[in-house]
């Protein structure tokens, strides 16, 4: 299995960004997949989940009404679309396989995609 983050990028305090996670190597439509991040000297947490088919959602409080996860099976792509992203945002991003796991495979990390909110 391979996980390819994109997307990340230097953003301004209330603007948006979307990232892609690009899977290869399994049957992508039978599993969830879920977006992590991990802030400088911070564990790694979760930030969203979605489901196979995509019509079970999941987000950490500190998201909700700011993120949305979303998925094309045909492409064998999660999306994570970022809307008021605040400083405290700031980390990089992963994706893996599995919904809301809090210990995913560890040879499913991508390289992740860094996101940095500053003015």
């Amino acid at each position: 299995v391979q996980l390819v983050e994109s997307g990340g990028g230097l953003v301004q305090p209330g603007g948006s960004l979307r990232l892609s996670c690009q899977a290869s190597g399994l049957t992508f439509s039978t599993y969830s997949m879920s977006w992590y991040r991990q802030a400088s000297g911070k564990e790694r947490e979760l930030v969203a989940a979605i489901s196979s088919g995509g019509g079970t959602t999941k987000y950490v409080d500190s998201v909700k009404g700011r993120f949305t996860i979303s998925r094309e099976n045909s492409k064998s792509t999660v999306f994570l679309q970022m809307n008021s992203l605040k400083p405290e945002d700031t980390a990089v991003y992963y994706c893996n396989v599995g919904f809301w796991l809090v210990r995913p495979r560890s040879n499913y990390w991508g390289q992740g995609t860094q996101v940095t909110v500053s003015s």
